[in-house]
């Protein structure tokens, strides 16, 4: 099941049918978005900055951008489309040009229908377009292409599947954000925390960027930050396995990654004191933006939802350099290299750690799979994913606690690093629990470090360093 629009899986469907359901296949056919999004920041930033190479570097390796374009999630195409709505709505409304405008509004109306946040596009390039023309224009017009597709979207829907998907995914986050129970201070918090580990590079460029007074101020929002993660014990009751090195360990990496939020949002709003135009509000309210509903309005604060910053954060880091008077050129071409190397050297341990991650389960997945033998019983799973697809593709089929039904020497395997586990083990005997060993030292996912990049319950950063357990999973029969 899936909450977002269908376009992806379309395409998802394309791929495989000219290339075939293999790994390789499918991860190669979603690189071609994330290469999209690369050459899309840079000529965007070509318009907004003097370093457009910078400021595409910047936007790569950031540790979302590298982990969300190894999977074949919806997330990249969105944001492929949506940087290239802004290049073409940005080169439409400063060169006067119609048919720009139109590529805009329907690359605007893809974006929705690959992941219902591109409709944000609507208000972000309108009020842009209105502090630029100051008024009204040809402009508005083409913005009528997005709002056409979606509502015929809505009716299609409402036809079909008797409701609208997308009020369905409203439903959704607002049920899931009240069931989890996070306070809002909570949730900026994490989402603080999530905002500078995902778009680490903005950290990395901190001592570049900021002035010692400003650095002093952010300083004094880590204390703060520190304070209140030691002294509010409600936000460690929701992660109920972090306790004593495990949680001050977090707690410090926390109150880092936070501090790199604040940088974040610092630079947009820095950029818009400074210029005051209408090319320094786009990339500012583009961050803004994001930020409010990755915390505030989703499912859940995730990495994935932080995403779509990445090329406007990449832009106001090469905004903010032009803005500094260094000695000497070589001074800071040495000084960008250093921090792009090092924030380089950080996105791609996050991203090898995910993968690492991903081959550990499925090499658990197959190996229970291997165990348990068509003469054995059935073998049933729960869990998603990863080991999901891998269960299926050796022949398990997924356990349905209302209709699936368990018969005597059947198998029962449960991953233990996984969700949505509901097993009723009353009448089940162990078989025994098979470890494989992943990421060692760093890790996108896991409970007892604090790592939640995918969903934050799971943790309160989006990677964390640490001891990571091994990837397991448990096998049950039923005797009787």
């Amino acid at each position: 099941m899936t909450e977002n629009p269908p376009l992806a899986g379309y395409y998802l469907a394309a791929a495989a049918g000219i290339f075939g359901w293999s790994e390789i296949a499918l991860h190669f056919a979603f690189l071609l978005p994330a290469l999209a999004v690369i050459l899309g920041t840079h000529r965007l930033a070509r318009r907004f900055c003097n370093q457009p190479v910078l400021a595409a570097l910047a936007t790569l390796f950031t540790p979302v951008f590298l982990v969300s374009s190894l999977t074949v999630m919806c997330d990249v195409t969105m944001l492929a489309l949506w940087v290239w709505a802004v290049v073409f709505w940005v080169e439409g409304t400063k060169q006067d040009k119609l048919w720009k405008l139109f590529v805009a509004g329907l690359l605007i109306g893809l974006a929705e229908m690959t992941k219902y946040y591109g409709a944000c596009l609507f208000p972000l390039l309108s009020v842009y377009s209105l502090i630029n023309r100051r008024r009204l224009g040809r402009w508005a017009a083409f913005m009528l292409v997005p709002l056409v597709v979606l509502c015929v979207y809505q009716y299609v829907t409402q036809a079909v599947y008797g409701g609208s998907l997308l009020y369905r995914a409203m439903d959704y986050a607002s049920f899931t954000k009240g069931f989890f129970g996070f306070s809002k201070t909570d949730i900026g918090l994490t989402a603080l925390a999530f905002t500078g580990g995902c778009l680490a590079m903005a950290t990395m460029f901190a001592p570049l960027l900021w002035r010692p007074r400003t650095l002093a101020a952010l300083a004094v929002g880590a204390v703060a930050i520190a304070a209140i993660l030691h002294f509010d014990e409600a936000i460690w009751k929701k992660y109920g396995v972090l306790h004593g090195t495990a949680r001050t360990s977090v707690e410090i990496q926390t109150v880092v990654w936070a501090t790199g939020g604040l940088c974040v949002l610092a630079l947009a709003v820095a950029d818009v004191w400074r210029r005051r135009d209408a090319d320094s509000w786009l990339p500012a309210l583009w961050v803004l933006g994001t930020f409010i509903f990755a915390a505030f309005v989703n499912w859940v604060v995730n990495g994935r939802s932080f995403l779509p910053m990445a090329p406007a954060v990449g832009i106001l880091i090469a905004r903010g350099l032009e803005q500094k008077v260094f000695p000497e050129r070589k001074a800071w071409k040495r000084g960008a290299a250093l921090c792009l190397t090092l924030g380089a050297a950080l996105a791609l341990l996050v991203a090898r750690a995910d993968c690492l991650m991903a081959v550990a389960v499925r090499k658990s997945a197959q190996e229970v799979c291997a165990r348990c033998k068509p003469a054995d019983g059935t073998l049933w799973f729960q869990g998603h994913w990863g080991f999901q697809f891998y269960m299926e593709a050796g022949g398990a089929h997924p356990f349905d606690i209302k209709h699936s039904s368990l018969k005597p020497w059947d198998n029962l395997a449960l991953p233990a690093n996984n969700t949505i586990l509901q097993p009723n083990l009353n009448r089940m005997i162990s078989r025994g629990t098979l470890f494989v060993p992943g990421p060692h030292l760093l890790t996108t996912w896991s409970q007892s470090t604090g790592a939640g990049f995918y969903a934050s319950v799971w943790g309160p950063l989006p990677f964390a360093f640490g001891r990571v357990p091994p990837e397991g999973a448990s096998v049950y029969v039923l005797k009787r």
